[in-house]
C-alpha cells in the first residue's frame, strides 16, 4: 500500500512539473542589481556639536543683497507673478547660503511677497530649537507696491 502512495505523489510531482527535490543556484554575488555596502563600514564620528557656526549677519547681509536685488524696482503684478517670485528668492537665498559650506546644517528658507494696501500681517512659527547650534536670521524689504520678508533657519543635524 506505501507504494501505491510514493507512486501517486511522484505521478502529481511530475504533473505539477516540479523536481522532487530542488536547489537554488542564484546568489546575491551574482545579482548585479546587489550592493553590498559591508565592504567600507562607516565610523562614528562622536561629534556632538558643529565644528563652525554660521554667522547671523552674514546670512542677514544675504537676505538684504537678494530682496534689495531682485525687488527694488519691481511692482505687485498678480498672485502668479508673487508664487514665482518666492519661488526664485526661496532658491537664490538657499544657494547663497550653502556656498558657506558649513557642513550639518540643515537651510530652510521662508520668502513672503506680497502686495501694499495697508493692511497688516503676523507671521509666526514653532519648532524644536537647539539655542547653541541653531540660529535664525530674518529680513523685511518694502517698497512702494510690494513689500518681501525672508527667514532662514538653520538647524545643526548630528
Amino acid at each position: 500500500m506505501s507504494d501505491l502512495v510514493k507512486d501517486r505523489a511522484l505521478k502529481k510531482e511530475k504533473k505539477l512539473g516540479r523536481p522532487k527535490d530542488s536547489i537554488s543556484t542564484v546568489s546575491n554575488v551574482e545579482d548585479p542589481l546587489h550592493h553590498d555596502d559591508t565592504r567600507f563600514p562607516t565610523e562614528n564620528t562622536y561629534q556632538l556639536g558643529p565644528h563652525k557656526r554660521h554667522s547671523v549677519p552674514a546670512i542677514t547681509e544675504i537676505l538684504k543683497d537678494v530682496l534689495t536685488c531682485y525687488l527694488q524696482h519691481e511692482t505687485y503684478a498678480d498672485a502668479e507673478w508673487s508664487c514665482n517670485m518666492t519661488k526664485t528668492l526661496c532658491e537664490v537665498i538657499r544657494a547663497r547660503v550653502k556656498e558657506k559650506m558649513i557642513p550639518r546644517y540643515k537651510i530652510v528658507v521662508i520668502v513672503n511677497v506680497g502686495q501694499l494696501r495697508g493692511q497688516g500681517m503676523q507671521i509666526s512659527s514653532r519648532c524644536l530649537w537647539d539655542v547653541t547650534n541653531d540660529t535664525f536670521a530674518t529680513y523685511s524689504f518694502k517698497n512702494s507696491s510690494l513689500f518681501g520678508l525672508a527667514i532662514v533657519y538653520v538647524v545643526y543635524v548630528e
